[in-house]
């Protein structure tokens, strides 16, 4: 079976497009699945992550820079789509960039974090009308919003996330906190599971984020004993 595509776009820096790939194709990756991750971003942040990984050790999934190919980044990611399971796109932070177009058209799942602010909120429009559009020409793309960098108990988070089901995508219920171990991942070139126990609350999160994405994906429910140092 050819690979389920996964885009992560956002119109603005700062959502945590590469957290949410990295942490994502990492588990899936840490799950028995052959994943690759394209890094079609100029800020080549994805690439940067993988290559902090110690020299004893890897990051779980491929990484591939291709912010080259920029309009042709779907010819691209179509050489690979028999030689993996899992494919994710990291796209770069401009809707007027042609590469989230262009990974659109030939994806199954487009993800779109963001924080809970009306700045950020507002600034994902443009992406929403994006997502819109590729949809006429490929009908089995779906959409997910997902939350990022929650702060959990103000009244501004609360007021955003009854917003959120207006912007016309639906939104994953796992949702990433805002946590230090996030940020800690991408120093040791990991996923949040590479941290041990003192992650466990990050930890579940991601697991929570790679199940709702499988389920959506039909992908196998393979896990891999989860290390806890």
């Amino acid at each position: 079976m050819p690979a389920r595509i996964i885009t992560v776009l956002n119109q603005k820096g700062g959502p945590g497009k590469t957290t949410v790939t990295m942490q994502l194709g990492g588990t899936l990756a840490r799950r028995d699945h052959r994943v690759l991750i394209i890094d079609a971003d100029p800020q080549a942040t994805a690439t940067r992550w993988a290559s902090s990984a110690p020299d004893n050790s890897e990051f779980p999934a491929t990484v591939s820079g291709l912010a080259a190919a920029g309009e042709k980044v779907h010819r691209e990611v179509k050489k690979y789509v028999d030689d993996y399971e899992v494919i994710l796109v990291d796209c770069p932070p401009a809707v007027d960039s042609p590469v989230p177009q262009s990974a659109l058209i030939i994806s199954d799942l487009a993800l779109v974090p963001v924080i809970p602010s009306p700045l950020d909120l507002w600034a994902s429009v443009a992406i929403r009308k994006l997502i819109e559009t590729v949809q006429d020409l490929n009908e089995g793309l779906r959409a997910r919003v997902v939350v990022n960098q929650i702060q959990p108990n103000t009244t501004l988070a609360r007021e955003v996330l009854e917003i959120l089901p207006e912007y016309n995508i639906p939104l994953l219920e796992a949702r990433l906190h805002q946590r230090q171990a996030y940020r800690a991942s991408a120093v040791y070139g990991g996923t949040v599971h590479d941290l041990g126990s003192r992650a466990a609350p990050a930890i579940a999160e991601v697991d929570a984020l790679t199940d709702e994405v499988s389920a959506l994906l039909g992908l196998p429910s393979t896990r891999k004993k989860r290390r806890v140092g």
